[in-house]
């Protein structure tokens, strides 16, 4: 059976930088194993709420932990040139002894590049790009030099030095469960395939599909990671779960949250039970969007009652 790695998901949208260092500090201290960001330039659907810009977030925060693992879930290919973010990847590596996970997506909200005359685009151009940048990053990571032809980037013996700490590379990791052009590009670059929230009621197709995909091309599929990413409603008690049950279906009752078709809603022995559940599918990671925002006490009692059940 995998390992199970437990994360947390914490959208910075609404928290001053202290909210967020706070809740990083304390997941560093209860043993939790990640930290999860988001990648927009303001919360989607509220541009008039602050939002941290999330690179500028990742680096302060893990110059401030030790031991913790920080990530974006995930990164907007659009917003930064692969060249510019092979070197940001790899300097922050370096600088964080090598704790940084690199989640990278093709982009999915469309307003914030209107706004800011990105490129948008189809999705099938948007995935093109994301494939080039990730052909573009596998060979930075690996030689420390790129030299690249596409259709949308061009890069002729660039140096990308120093490399990662990470060996081979920072994991990257590639969200999404389209089987056209997402789940093509995590059969052939991504160290971990993270299945979104709106898709937990279709895990086993969709992983069958990824199986597939490898097969066609010779990888093993072993070797890429399977992540979930989850809302976790978490009660600290059977008598408390009615209000917590409620207060998440409020806030995450919605289609894209997933929290009927596959949600965690109960006590830490329920959460368990669902989490051992995935970990025989094979999945190896789960990133928790919890219902109350990473309070202390649900970060105290997912470490207690959860991440403790799976400590070898």
């Amino acid at each position: 059976m995998a390992q199970l790695d437990i994360g947390v998901y914490v959208p910075q949208m609404a928290f001053s930088y202290a909210d967020v260092l706070h809740r990083a500090m304390r997941c560093e201290d209860l043993g939790i194993g990640s930290l999860w960001l988001y990648d927009h330039l303001y919360g989607p659907g509220m541009p008039e709420v602050d939002s941290l810009e999330a690179w500028t977030l990742a680096t302060a925060l893990l110059s401030r932990t030790e031991r913790l693992r920080i990530g974006h879930m995930v990164l907007c290919n659009q917003f930064r040139h692969p060249v510019v973010l092979a070197k940001m990847a790899a300097t922050l590596d370096q600088i964080s002894g090598g704790r940084l996970q690199l989640g990278l997506g093709s982009g999915s909200i469309e307003d914030e590049h209107r706004r800011s005359d990105l490129p948008w685009g189809s999705f099938a151009e948007r995935s093109a790009r994301l494939g080039e940048t990730l052909e573009i990053l596998t060979q930075a990571f690996a030689t420390g030099t790129v030299s690249f032809a596409g259709a949308h980037y061009t890069v002729t013996d660039m140096a990308i030095r120093p490399t990662p700490v990470q060996r081979p590379r920072p994991p990257i990791v590639v969200g999404g469960v389209g089987e056209k052009y997402t789940l093509p590009l995590v059969a052939r670059y991504a160290d971990v395939w993270n299945v979104p929230t709106y898709a937990l009621d279709q895990l086993a197709h969709k992983q069958a599909v990824l199986r597939g995909l490898c097969e066609q091309i010779g990888r093993d599929p072993d070797t890429i990671l399977m992540s979930v990413e989850a809302v976790m409603a978490l009660a600290p008690d059977a008598q408390s779960l009615p209000a917590v049950r409620t207060f998440a279906e409020k806030r995450f009752g919605g289609p894209g949250f997933g929290l009927r078709e596959g949600g965690l809603v109960g006590t830490a022995t329920m959460i368990v039970d669902r989490l051992r559940q995935w970990q025989q599918l094979g999945f190896g990671q789960v990133v928790l969007f919890t219902h109350d925002r990473a309070s202390d006490e649900t970060l105290e009692n997912l470490a207690a009652g959860v991440i403790a059940e799976f400590a070898d």
